[in-house]
């Protein structure tokens, strides 16, 4: 019995994790496996299991495409509504300069080489992605962060709306 119920605290708090937006945004220091396979695990396993495994291999770094073959420039962003979206984000990330949560925060991400805020801990994946942050490339990363990381410590599974991701875009370059 003891056993259930702490496989059942370990779902209920990946779960907790996931729920920012319900998919995986950027890099945090989480176990490197889908929520789903974690909560059935023990928690001794779920501490080791390796991140699962890439179904394909990541666009280049200079690759913006996306699945759903949404283009930004097609798309106004609204940053009103990006603040609001923005909310399941803030949980892990914070815009303050500085500030690192289980993210690193956002401030000036656009423009940033992946992986290179000093003294944030980095999945591997991500220091070694070759991205540069531009608008088009976190359009996509946003979409699902997996397939543009693969490997990443985000557990954050994307948001499937392309004027969703154009409006986080939009609050993000906002001067807020």
């Amino acid at each position: 019995m003891t056993h259930r119920l702490q496989q059942l605290a370990l779902g209920a708090a990946i779960l907790a994790l996931a729920g920012c937006g319900g998919g995986g945004s950027a890099d945090q220091p989480a176990p490197d496996q889908a929520p789903a396979a974690a909560a059935s695990a023990s928690p001794a396993e779920a501490s080791s299991a390796p991140a699962a495994p890439a179904s394909a291999a990541a666009p280049a770094a200079d690759n913006t495409d996306t699945l759903d073959g949404a283009k930004l420039s097609a798309l106004t962003g609204d940053a009103v509504h990006g603040k609001q979206v923005f909310v399941q984000c803030q949980a892990c990330h914070s815009l303050q300069t500085g500030k690192n949560m289980i993210g690193p925060s956002l401030a000036g991400v656009i423009g940033r080489t992946a992986g290179s805020i000093t003294g944030f801990s980095y999945s591997t994946a991500n220091k070694n992605s070759g991205i540069t942050w531009s608008e088009d490339k976190l359009f996509q990363y946003l979409e699902k962060p997996a397939r543009v990381v693969p490997g990443t410590k985000m557990v954050f599974a994307g948001l499937p709306k392309a004027q969703d991701r154009a409006d986080v875009i939009a609050y993000l370059k906002s001067p807020s």
